[in-house]
Parts: structure tokens; sequence; C-alpha cells
């Protein structure tokens, strides 16, 4: 949000610099002339009608707006009651907009919380009226001293990193300081309670006073030895059988033991303080404690009496310095108020108002919308969400409330705005009203540039219906009652606004008293703002150029109004083009026209020519063209940014597939490179053994475990193609199939395909109906069982000279070149880790049902309890698809390796 921020107010005529006053009252201010003062009654009847101008601007409403940006409970209250400062003159106006302006920079350095300065106002008048103050409030009024202080500290600080102390920058957080410049914290009064009470805990401390510290050290003794002492004779009442276990404890305020009723005897001459519910236990004094007992007592009555003396001291010292604290709390609500308007500012995109004397400037406001009504928009917004995010929705929000431009020239005294009924007219008076209201307070206004206004010392408003059945007064009576008091308190330093003038009686005697209320204003107000449908009025400003006028825009095409205001134009009520759209009898229609043209004067019928209408035609095309383009263009960048959020969605996507593949590849790697070694390392083993003759066949199985490796990481397709789609496949009964539905599971057949074409399969310990054309024969084509024959063929002939010289390792050797090599892999190892037993067989059964013919498995089941490890071996041990299989080595611990059939 863009703010018009720390812009320097100056007034138009006056001296340069201005001595403020240092005190700025907390309620809305009514400031007077001379003779207006030497009349208390006069004054009681500003008053009076200044209070209910503010209800008829809805000025409490306007105030409500700033409770969420308070941070302290006096904020907030003055804000919920709309006490928040009203400036008694021009120059306390421009101070309150130079707070304003330097909390807005001010916000910029981080936000700023005032929350732990408390309201202690009670507090301090309890004291006063000589109330025992707690532990709890002596507390809350070291919060709020050392709150404050550093709150202070802080606004120098953020002044100071701004600039030296005598940098323009830091000038500008001077109307902030110059609040708290003079203040007394209190601060050795903070520090004394710091002293002498710990406020975390609530007590207070042994230091706070020597009688205090004597008292507690010798209570401390005096409990020790009746501890000690009851806890011995507690023992020798437990070791006699008196209680199942020593008891120690409290009754009356005073220390004793428990003892069953039948062993009483065990404490001669003591004395019962109670008795168990069920009379079984008696909790006695034994007559060795009763003296420190005593003592306790006299001690724990010492203490408290020091305690409420220390108390008494400090209720002393606050109610001494409560005229202190309270003026360091008011001063504390001015900054609060100060951030608070600022963050209102930074809420409506506020720009701040150059103020300046009556008479002196014109009032100069660009696109200022209603606050009451942009905040209710605001919040509706919030409430839609995602209804608002169509661009049609989108227009509607930015339209309302309708922008409204105040342009009244400097020697005008009074402003004529005609329009039809609903047409915006009582709001613009309105929004009038309040920037005037508004900028007395310090508060920026959601406008345009830089807006202009005087500064009025009375706002005065005759707006709604006057009628009171109380007092016997009619609508026209009520109006006219409200309007004499108006204009007996009224000056030329005024704001006046006059909803609907002369109205609710004869249009002609109407008229006529109208024009002469508003020649008496024109002579003895600053400024006087009317709304009205008698056309005669707008004559006025042919005769004296004090008057100016202005009309309600209304849309002929919609026949709805437009609320903008056309200054320099006079409003048509258009019944007549609104009668016709409704349907009234044209006949009707035509004698009403020919009705209007004998009452309208010449020059009435000269302002509705073609010239002013095709200027108006002009102005809605070109006004239907912006929002079109506008539309257009907020649509562009709509579908731009969902595309650019697409396209960083699939870079990211894309990444992250790549990076996780190339994790993989990786993994791959290492294991390759891992066997890779293992097996060179096994052949220099070798080679320090062998006799030369062997060379050759250890080289041949050594190039021979690396081919398989490197054949066992290379990507291939699965021997098990699916067969054909026309190939007829009738499963039988007990056979394994592949399922393609099932992702390509191993599962057994139930029973046989029926008439409806499905087959029940089996799959681990589930059973489900498939289509028959979803099964798969297990024996795969006969292109694939070709091609893993011929495999098995060259490995076997890569290996027939070391099968002819090593004759007794032959059969092992054909067993490994048929099932290949044992190289693991992540795709041939199936993990148990963490399962549950039945878990961990269910998943190892479904594993090898799912490997091919000739393959090996490597089985990682750990070395925990051992259950996991005792059920895989003995599934190992019943599968029938596992030829032989071997347990974990030294180099392979807690793997064991499995060859499928």
């Amino acid at each position: 949000m863009e703010l018009a921020r720390n812009r320097l107010v100056g007034i138009s005529h006056g001296p340069p610099s201005l001595i403020y006053p240092s005190r700025i009252l907390l309620k809305p201010i009514l400031s007077l002339s001379n003779s207006a003062e030497s009349h208390p009654c006069r004054f009681a009847l500003a008053q009076t009608l200044q209070s209910e101008t503010l209800k008829i601007l809805e000025w409490n409403s306007l105030c409500n707006q700033l409770s969420p940006f308070t941070s302290t409970s006096m904020g907030f209250r003055a804000t919920e009651h709309a006490a928040i400062p009203i400036g008694e003159t021009i120059e306390e106006s421009m101070k309150l907009l130079e707070q304003t302006g330097a909390a807005v920079l001010a916000a910029e350095a981080g936000p700023w919380d005032f929350s732990k300065i408390e309201d202690v106002t009670s507090i301090i008048d309890a004291s006063a009226n000589g109330q025992m103050l707690t532990v709890g409030e002596i507390c809350r009024v070291r919060r709020t001293l050392v709150a404050a202080m550093k709150a202070a500290e802080m606004l120098e600080s953020v002044a100071l990193a701004a600039g030296g102390t005598d940098s323009p920058e830091r000038k500008r957080y001077s109307p902030l300081i110059d609040i708290v410049a003079d203040c007394d914290y209190q601060e050795h009064l903070a520090n004394k309670i710091e002293f002498c009470i710990d406020c975390n805990l609530s007590v207070i401390l042994d230091r706070a006073s020597e009688d205090l510290e004597i008292i507690r050290l010798e209570k401390k003794r005096n409990i020790e030895d009746l501890n000690s002492l009851l806890k011995e004779v507690s023992a020798r009442i437990f070791q006699a059988g008196g209680m199942d276990r020593p008891l120690v404890t409290k009754r009356r305020a005073r220390m004793c033991v428990g003892i069953r009723a039948s062993h009483k005897y065990l404490l001669p001459e003591g004395i019962v303080l109670d008795i168990s519910g069920s009379g079984v236990t008696y909790f006695m004094e034994p007559k060795e404690a009763i003296e420190l007992n005593n003592m306790e007592v006299r001690l724990s009555n010492a203490e408290r009496a020091e305690e409420m003396a220390i108390l008494s001291l400090f209720t002393s010292e606050i109610a001494e310095s409560g005229d202190i604290i309270k003026n360091m709390l008011k001063r504390f609500q001015e900054i609060d108020l100060a951030f608070a308007r600022a963050a209102y500012a930074r809420e409506v995109n506020g720009r701040c108002p150059i103020i300046s004397l009556c008479g002196s400037n014109p009032i100069d406001i660009i696109e200022m919308q209603h606050p009451l009504l942009l905040t209710s928009q605001r919040i509706l917004s919030d409430e839609d969400n995602g209804a608002l995010a169509s661009s049609s929705s989108k227009g509607c929000v930015a339209d309302f409330p309708v922008p409204i431009d105040f342009k009244v020239a400097h020697r005008t005294r009074v402003v004529i705005i005609s329009g039809p009924n609903t047409g915006g007219k009582t709001a613009s008076m309105k929004t009038l009203g309040l920037a005037s209201l508004m900028s007395k307070a310090g508060m920026y206004l959601p406008a345009k540039n830089f807006p202009r206004i005087p500064w009025f010392n009375l706002v005065l408003a005759d707006i709604g219906d006057q009628q009171s059945l109380e007092q016997n007064l009619s609508t026209f009576s009520g109006h006219v009652s409200r309007i004499r008091d108006i204009l007996e308190v009224a000056t030329m330093e005024s704001l006046v606004l006059l909803d609907e003038i002369g109205s609710g009686t004869d249009p002609s005697e109407g008229v006529a008293l109208s024009s002469s209320i508003l020649d008496y204003l024109k002579d003895h107000v600053s400024l006087s703002v009317v709304t009205t449908h008698y056309a005669d009025l707008t004559l006025l400003r042919e005769k004296d150029d004090r008057y100016q006028i202005a009309a309600m825009e209304f849309s002929l095409e919609t026949l709805k109004p437009t609320y903008k205001v056309l200054w320099g134009s006079t409003g048509d009520s258009n019944a007549l083009k609104i009668a016709e759209s409704i349907g009234l009898n044209c006949n009707t229609i035509s004698r009403a026209r020919q009705w209007v043209e004998k009452l309208k004067p010449e020059s009435e019928q000269e302002r509705h020519g073609l010239v002013y209408q095709s200027l108006m035609d002009e102005r809605n095309q070109l006004e239907a063209h912006v929002k079109k383009a506008n539309s257009l263009h907020a649509e562009m960048m709509n579908l731009y940014i969902e595309i650019q959020r697409e396209a960083e969605d699939i870079g990211c996507r894309e990444k992250a597939l790549m990076r996780k593949e190339t994790h993989n590849v990786q993994q791959e790697l290492k294991s390759a490179e891992r066997q890779i070694y293992s097996v060179v390392a096994n052949f220099e083993r070798q080679l320090t053994k062998i006799v030369p003759e062997d060379v050759n066949s250890v080289i041949k199985k050594g190039e021979l475990a690396i081919a398989s490796i490197f054949e066992a990481h290379q990507p291939a397709d699965s021997l098990y193609g699916n067969k054909p789609d026309d190939a007829p496949y009738a499963p039988r009964s007990g056979e394994q199939v592949l399922v393609k539905g099932l992702g390509n599971k191993l599962a057994i057949v139930v029973e046989a395909p029926g008439d409806d074409g499905t087959v029940l399969i089996q799959l681990g310990k589930v059973r489900v109906r498939v289509s028959s054309r979803d099964v798969r024969d297990i024996g795969g084509s006969k292109k694939n069982l070709a091609a893993a024959t011929s495999l098995q063929r060259r490995r076997r002939q890569a290996s027939l000279s070391q099968e002819i010289q090593n004759p007794s390792e032959r059969s092992q050797h054909d067993e490994q070149l048929l099932f290949g090599p044992t190289v693991q892999t992540s795709r041939n190892t199936v993990d148990l880790r963490g399962m549950r037993v039945e878990e961990a067989a269910l998943e190892l059964d479904m594993a090898i049902n799912s490997r091919g013919p000739n393959s090996v498995i490597f089985v990682i089941h750990g070395m925990g309890t051992g259950a996991v490890k005792e059920r895989a071996i003995k599934i190992l041990q019943e599968h029938p698809r596992v030829v032989r299989y071997e347990q974990e080595n030294p180099l392979n611990y807690g793997c064991t390796v499995a060859y499928i059939k």
C-alpha cells in the first residue's frame, strides 16, 4: 500500500512555525468563537448539535475501525467509545497528523506492541482510597513502568538508527518522541519493587526488610526442630505398632502425628487435634511439640504482619506517584492511537490530508471512498474468498464504494447537489463530513494524490427524518427546527451539511424558504453543502458566483445511478424516462412532456441539447472501453501467472525425478564396483596359490564372473513376456498364472473359467475373480523361451574349458550357470526386516512366486529374535519352487540366498 507518509502539512496563511499545546483531550472537542463562548446556552447548544452530527455521520463506527489496530486496553477503550483525540485548533490537528506520519515511518522498522503497558488506573485509585494492594497488583504496576521505559527506549533507538541527533531523519520521529520526552517512569519505584518482590512467584523476598529476614530465619529453624521432633515421635509410634507407617501432618494450623485410637496411651499428655472420619486414627500433638507449635504460630503472625507493613509501604508510594503514572499512561495512549491511525492508513491506502485555514484554500479531494463502506466491502471480500476470484466479481469489488471527487472553488460558500433519489447525494455529503472529522483527528483519508481540505471548528449536519411525536413535530417542522439551531451556532469556520433542504412542504414555499436559508448561509458560514430536488435552486449560481452546483450522474442506458458527482452540472429526476421504461401509457407520457415544455424555462431546454447528449455518450463509450481493456489485461495476467506456475511445477517435478533416477543409478554402480573389486581381490589371492598350469582357468573364471556382473546390471527386458492378446489361453485349476490387472503378479487358479468368462484366483491369502483375458500363461512365449535357452547355452560354452579341467566342480558349476550369477541387486532382493512373522511370510511367498525360472533371490531377514529367520527358512524348505538355499556367511550376515526353479 502506498502512503503519503511523513508529509509536512503546512498552513496556507500563518506563521511558518507553530507552538503546539502540550495537551490533546481524548474526546470530541468543540471550538467556537469568542462570541459563542460568551453565551453558555449557545455553547451547550453547539455541543448538542455536534454530538448529534457525530451520530448522523456514524463517527462511532469509524472510530471502532481503529480498535483492531490498538495494542493497549486504554487505546482500545478510547476507540470503542469514540473518545479518540480531535484537534481543538488547527495546530493540534496538524500535530495529530504529524504523529500519524511518524508512526507510519516507525512501523516500517518492525511491529510495535504496547500491550504490556497495562491500564493500572483502578489500582492507583484503590491505593489513593486507602485500600491495601496485593502482591499481584503491585507487580502489575511494576510491569507497566518497565514496559513503558522499554517502549520509550525503543522509540529513541529507532530514531537514532535513522540518523544523528540533529539529522532530518531523526526529526521525522520527533512527534512521537516529544510525547514521552519528559515522562517520569518512576524507575526508583520499579527497582524497589523488583528488589523486594519476586513477581514471577508473587512472593515477598527476605531482603525486603531486616525484620522479615530475621523472622523467616527463626521460623525456618523452629520448623526444622518441630519436624525433627515429630518424625522421631512418629517413628516410635510406628515401631510400637501404633500406625502402619510414620505420619506427620498438619491439623488446625498445628503440626501433629497420626496414631491409632487403640494406641493413644503412647502419647501421654498429648492433645487430640482431630479424628479421622472412621474414628480409627487420632491426630495428636505431642507434649514436647506444644511449645514449638506455639512458636510457629507466633512467628507466622509476625511474618504476616511484616509482609502487610511492606505492602502498605508500597501502596502509599504508588498512591503518591498516582498522578505521575496516570500522566504516563495518557501519553502512551496517545502513542498507541497514533500507531492505530497509521495501521488504519496502511489498511485503506490512506493519504495525509493538507489542512488549511477556512477560506484560504479550496477543497480538492480526488477519488475519496466512504471509509465505512470501504471497510464493509473489505470484510465481504474476505468472507467471499473464491467467489471474488472471477473477473466480474473483481470488477464489482473495485467499483464499490464509488470514489468521489470534491472540487470546491476558493470563493464558494454554498454547494448545491441535485439528482435523483438513491443516487448517492446523501452518501457523498456524509463522506465530506467524515473527511473533515478525520483530518481534525489526525487520520489519513482513503483518497488519491494529496487531498486538501480546510479546518472547520464545527461540522453541523441535518440529515434524515427529524420528526418527533413527543414534541409534536412533523418532518418539515423537525428539519426547520434543527436548521434554526444550526444557523444560531454556525460561524465563518463551520461546515454545514443540509439534506433535502425545504422538503416536506409545498414546493413553491419550499423553494422560497430554501433560497432564503442559502442566502443567509453564504454570508455567515464558511461552507455549506446542501442536496435538493428543486431545480430552481440551481439557478442561484447564475446570480452569485459564491454558489456552486453539482449533480449525481444517472445512466440513461441502464436507468440506474452511477453514484458519481458531476461538478458544474445539474441533475435531472428523469421521471418521464423511468416511467416510459417500465411501460406507462404512451399517451400519458406524451401529455406529461407537453406540460414539462410549458413549465420549463428556455434555458432548461437548451441544457438538453444534442451537444450535451453527444458528450455524455462519448464519455460513456470511453469508460466502457477502459473497463474492457482493464478486464482483458487482468485476464491475461491471470493466465500468464497460471502458466508460469505450471511451468515451475513441471520443472521441479522433472528435477526431482532426475535426482531419484541418478541416485538409483549411483547405487547400482557402487554395487557393481564392490562386486568387481571382490572378484579382482579373489583373483589376486588365487594367483598367489595356484600353479602356472591353472592360470588360464583362473583368468577365464574371473572373466566369466565379471561378465556376469555386467550382464546382471544391464537394463534388459523381462524374459516373461505376455502372450499376444489374440492367443487363446484356458487356465486350469491349480495352475500358476500371471494376472495382468494385478501388476503381472503370480497367482494360483482356484476355479477354471466359467460361462461368464471370469476366473477365480488366489493371491496369497486373498481370493478374487478376474476376467480370463487378464490371465496369462507363466511359461511365456516361444521367443522368450528360446532367448532363455540361448543365454544358458552361451554360458555353458563360455565355461566349457573350465569344466574339462576341473571335473569335480562340474555339478556345482552346472547349477551356477543354470541359475545365473549370484549377484545381489535391488531387483532380486526382498527385505523382511522390521516385519511381523505373518507379514514376512506373505511377502516372501509373493516374492518367490513373482520370480522367473532359474533365478536367484536374496532374502534379508536380519539377526534379531530369530523368529522371522526361522519362518523364512521353513518357507524355503517347503516351497516347491525353491531348489536349494544358502544360509548367511561371514560376508553376507543376516541374508539367505535361494535358487528358484
